[in-house]
């Protein structure tokens, strides 16, 4: 696929068509990492390391923290 480099702004841009993205599995607004491999111009889908469901699912009861009091609740924190 042949696509061309357009200026924009002070920048440059590809419109990539929708069809790429969907095959590579990227969505609008969706971050990437972008390297140079030698010649080419490499667009990965950024890996969201700080997804909580991902996170969540990594509590173990042997790593899951004490409860920790901050002592009775004060002002407008009282329910």
């Amino acid at each position: 696929m042949l696509l061309t480099v357009k200026k924009w702004g002070n920048s440059a841009a590809i419109r990539l068509p929708a069809k790429v993205l969907n095959a590579a599995q990227v969505g609008i607004e969706q971050r990437v990492n972008v390297h140079v491999q030698g010649r080419r111009i490499v667009i990965d889908p950024a890996v969201d390391e700080d997804n909580l469901d991902t996170l969540l699912t990594q509590i173990t009861p042997e790593n899951v923290h004490d409860e920790v009091s901050f002592g009775p609740p004060a002002g407008k924190e009282a329910f």
